[in-house]
């Protein structure tokens, strides 16, 4: 019974201060610290927590906590869900990332985070991006409904660069290779010095909620950096995903 209280104590403690290592837990708890490390190893196996950063040293939560949270309050904000995940991604990119959400034609974005690097994409909080040529909005229409899709083909598709794509069939053609692979792509495509790799977030309907991408100047954009960040993005929306109910494959 010891044991399983300490594992709680632990749990709360993390979600205090995460990223905590287990030498501040020990301290804070009035345990030692290696009935902490017990506990740390428990919730780490049991799927609670996970190192920061792939440092085994310091520990933060996974969203299995912030799932039991939703089904005892009814609800999860959907940025409360991504951004820890989107940080990780930031992280391993060290490229922006972007959290969108759709709007008819269009998609807002709702969240960013920024890459260190000097050379970067600054978008402000609250642009509108067209569904058509963004790899956020793509990522979104990809996972829509025919119906949706074809609405949205109805209404034109607006040329804004040499890259846009203003052919139906293509688009068509484009949306499919995008729900194969797991994501979407732009490549100067709404903005000549804009591209980006997105992935598709999907609510518990298996309806698109939202899209998470990574942003980066078309300079950067690269076969091995596209294959690269489109595998962690995918990763990254699927995640979120889950978290918010979804369970289907994709």
């Amino acid at each position: 019974m010891q044991s399983v209280l300490n594992a709680l104590r632990v749990l709360e403690e993390v979600a205090a201060r995460q990223p905590v290592g287990v030498a501040d837990l020990a301290r804070a708890l009035d345990l030692p610290k290696s009935s902490a490390q017990r506990a740390l190893r428990t919730l780490d196996t049991a799927g609670w927590i996970r190192p920061a950063g792939g440092e085994v040293t310091r520990w933060v939560l996974t969203t299995k906590a912030l799932q039991v949270g939703r089904r005892a309050t009814g609800e999860l904000s959907l940025r409360d869900v991504a951004v820890p995940l989107m940080e990780d991604l930031r992280r391993r990119t060290d490229e922006t990332v972007h959290l969108t959400v759709p709007d008819g034609d269009q998609v807002v974005l709702i969240e960013r985070l920024e890459t260190s690097k000097a050379v970067r994409i600054i978008l402000a909080l609250g642009i509108r991006l067209p569904i058509h040529a963004s790899a956020n909005g793509k990522a979104v229409l990809a996972s829509s409904t025919p119906e949706v899709i074809e609405r949205q083909l109805a209404g034109g598709l607006e040329e804004f660069t040499d890259a846009t794509v203003t052919d139906r069939d293509a688009l068509r053609a484009e949306l499919a290779r995008i729900r194969e692979r797991g994501y979407a792509t732009n490549t100067g495509e709404w903005r000549s010095d804009v591209s980006a790799v997105a992935a598709p977030v999907l609510g518990e309907s298996g309806t698109p909620v939202a899209s998470i991408s990574v942003n980066m100047p078309t300079s950067r954009m690269t076969p091995e950096s596209t294959a690269a960040h489109g595998a962690l993005v995918s990763e990254t929306a699927r995640q979120v995903s889950v978290a918010l109910g979804h369970t289907r494959e994709r």
